[in-house]
């Protein structure tokens, strides 16, 4: 991640803290939405190496763990839709991930599980256990079963993935994920340009129950896409003050003074719309001109390949029309 919308940023804090995040994975906050879940160990070296017959040594953050060459019960306490992409197997996962509508027939038969759950975690039986830096009961997980953890925001999204490659020894398959995913997503990119002028600008908003957010560029909710992938530029505004924190909250009266030329719109469905329904938001010029694009909260607070894909078609389509 990615981690009630305390905005769906905050959940994944307070996840993170107790996302989780995503600072992957989320609730109906920022914070809670698994943001851009990128998490990664501190060594981006390839990991693996034969230890003895069915596992392998992968360099982790906190060094050395034999795992499984092949594992077969994983429980994904934190960037479990990366493990997803991989089609790893998975026998436990967060709640966050559990509720999202694109990993729903993925993880029909999984269990939701947390840090806290020490005995269904013995109960699953895992042979691989991936957790957060921040999370509780490490020392004891690692009892149970070989855990790797990482910690957040270490490794861009696409090295967080391609660390999950290696760590399921499907670090070729992950490369060229990467290598075609980005280089479809700048052709996208250039078009929007091309189309609507070099220095297009693009806003990224979100709302809850009282508080509009308006994201930077590693928050989930495409903002790596957008402004990473296809090199679109934020307002000046947003530059300024959701750049570097990652999200900026915002009051309703000032929302226009962050709107881009377009305007990316993550609806939560536990949030207060009627904002929606303002004169402030109406006269917004991406608003006049039907240049608002929307996406689901639920499905869009991670940064991995399945997440990434579907907001990839939904932004072709919403600046394109193909």
């Amino acid at each position: 991640m990615k981690k009630a919308f305390l905005p769906v940023v905050l959940l994944l804090v307070l996840i993170v803290s107790a996302c989780g995040g995503n600072k992957q994975e989320q609730s109906s906050s920022p914070s809670a939405s698994a943001a851009p879940e990128s998490s990664a160990p501190a060594s981006s070296e390839a990991p693996s190496q034969e230890a003895s017959a069915g596992t392998v040594i992968y360099e982790s953050e906190n060094g050395p763990v034999e795992i499984p060459a092949n594992p077969q019960r994983i429980i994904g306490l934190t960037n479990a839709p990366n493990i997803i992409s991989l089609d790893g197997k998975l026998v436990g996962v967060d709640e966050w991930t559990k509720k999202n509508p694109l990993f729903a027939d993925k993880t029909a038969n999984v269990e939701t599980v947390s840090d806290a759950d020490l005995e269904k975690i013995i109960e699953l039986d895992p042979d691989l256990i991936i957790a957060g830096s921040w999370m509780n009961n490490l020392d004891k997980m690692s009892e149970i079963a070989p855990t790797i953890v990482y910690t957040w925001g270490k490794l861009d999204y696409l090295a967080q993935q391609l660390e999950i490659g290696k760590l399921l020894s499907k670090e070729a398959e992950t490369q060229a994920w990467i290598d075609d995913f980005t280089s479809r997503a700048k052709a996208a990119g250039d078009e929007i340009k091309a189309k609507y002028g070099e220095n297009v600008t693009v806003s990224v908003f979100e709302y809850d129950l009282k508080d509009v957010y308006v994201f930077g560029n590693n928050w989930a909710r495409g903002t790596e896409i957008l402004y990473q992938a296809m090199g679109l530029k934020m307002p000046a505004k947003v530059e300024q003050d959701a750049l570097e924190p990652g999200y900026y909250t915002l009051s309703q009266e000032v929302v226009p003074e962050y709107a881009g030329d377009f305007i990316v719109l993550s609806k939560n469905k536990e949030g207060n719309g009627a904002f929606l329904d303002s004169e402030t938001w109406k006269n917004i010029p991406a608003v006049k001109n039907n240049q608002v694009i929307e996406i689901d909260t639920e499905a869009s607070s991670y940064s991995d390949p399945t997440t990434l894909e579907y907001l990839l078609d939904i932004f072709k389509k919403g600046f394109l029309g193909n």
